[in-house]
């Protein structure tokens, strides 16, 4: 196998793992993931700057009730008026959580003035340990404007099923706790509500920035 093969072999396999972890957010109730992957194959939308393209038809976001950090209760009208920037994750997560939102923090800063007009939320996937207070001081470590949720595990399974969030508890053999496998898309979301884009794992605080600009218009 030539090494030009194997490139464009490696690259076939990555685009469509890709493709298999986005199928966690568009699977519809009921729909099985191979259903769910032939149907993310097919003819999609282009994605709005910066984001990921979704499949027409995909409703992504709807009614919760969280608790902040505070205790105070939190629902999606609170989100409303502003763009929400919303990521999903845990406060024990050793990776990928602290990284995005470390992101976020960063695209917030590059933002300057017009950062009072987004408001970044930090959802957990791990209620069992992450009470209101453990989250609060977690999210103020990247940026004062993050705003933390957590609440009750059907609370948080009900705002992960509004946002197609995948999430399970795993235990690494040999380790004395649990770690949570969750996807990890960041979430722009609309005045209204509406999801505007889906940043992918690793997006780059100034796609971000450049992102929201175009939604602020």
């Amino acid at each position: 196998m030539t090494r030009a093969v194997r490139i464009a072999v490696l690259l076939l396999i990555l685009g469509l793992g890709a493709v298999w972890g986005a199928t966690f957010l568009v699977r519809k109730p009921g729909e099985t993931l191979g259903t769910a992957f032939a149907r993310l194959l097919g003819d999609s939308p282009a994605p709005s700057a910066g984001g990921v393209a979704l499949p027409g038809g995909v409703s992504v976001g709807g009614p919760f009730t969280l608790v902040d950090g505070d205790g105070k209760t939190v629902t999606e009208a609170n989100l409303r008026g502003k763009l929400a920037l919303v990521f999903f994750g845990y406060t024990f997560c050793p990776d990928v959580c602290p990284t995005e939102l470390q992101a976020v923090a960063q695209a917030m800063d590059l933002l300057g003035p017009q950062a009072d007009q987004v408001r970044p939320v930090f959802v957990t996937i791990d209620p069992e340990r992450d009470t209101p207070a453990k989250i609060k001081d977690y999210v103020a470590l990247f940026h004062p404007s993050i705003l933390g949720l957590t609440g009750t595990p059907a609370q948080v399974s009900a705002a992960a099923r509004a946002w197609r969030v995948y999430y399970a508890k795993v235990t690494p053999p040999g380790a004395s706790d649990y770690l949570m496998d969750h996807s990890a898309f960041t979430y722009l979301m609309g005045r209204d509500g509406s999801l505007r884009t889906l940043f992918r794992p690793g997006a780059t605080p100034e796609e971000m920035a450049t992102a929201i600009r175009a939604q602020l218009g």
